[in-house]
């Protein structure tokens, strides 16, 4: 029974990581001042992305999985590290990002840029055999929650989280990479 609930809180945290990513986009989309209807529709489809990518990521993983063996959760631990590193630093980049409109294409291509990290993470847990329903639910769920979460803090603050929210995630996968690798 413990094993189910550390699981739980381990994917918790890992789906919180995940959603910190959109919540920094959609913080500044926010800021927009986007009407109540927009910031609903924009969460779903960044929740909705944050379930199809990491299954693509899983069902690619298990394959992986079968063919490299025991090395599977060092490779797991690895790719969760590389992307929190790459999270955490791109947090330091002083490079503009152009705005995306979150309407129709653009948020399409909005959605599916921040769920980019969800498939590596995917990748990774089809490789080292997590629960698939419960880690897709709570990613989904998750992330359409924290993206509402930003979008609505955007609308009272002025980008002060942004930068903050992207190191702290990354730092999250970092923290589970280094679990995995010698934990």
């Amino acid at each position: 029974m413990s094993g189910y609930i550390g699981e739980f809180i381990s994917l918790l945290f890992l789906a919180v990581a995940l959603g910190l990513d959109a919540f920094s986009i959609c913080l500044g989309l926010g800021m927009q001042r986007l009407r109540l209807k927009r910031i609903a529709i924009i969460g779903m489809v960044i929740g909705a992305f944050h379930i199809v990518m990491p299954s693509i990521g899983i069902f690619l993983g298990k394959v992986i999985s079968g063919q490299i063996g025991h090395w599977t959760e060092l490779a797991g631990g690895v790719l969760l590290f590389v992307i929190g590193a790459q999270m955490f630093f791109s947090a330091f980049s002083h490079e503009k990002q152009r705005v995306i409109q979150p309407i129709g294409a653009g948020l399409l291509l909005l959605a599916f840029s921040v769920s980019m990290d969800s498939f590596s993470v995917g990748l990774s847990l089809g490789i080292s055999g997590v629960k698939t329903a419960l880690a897709l639910g709570l990613f989904g769920l998750i992330s359409m929650l924290i993206s509402w979460a930003g979008m609505l803090l955007g609308r009272k603050v002025r980008g002060v989280l942004g930068v903050y929210s992207e190191i702290l995630g990354g730092s999250i996968l970092i923290g589970f990479g280094i679990r995995l690798i010698f934990g």
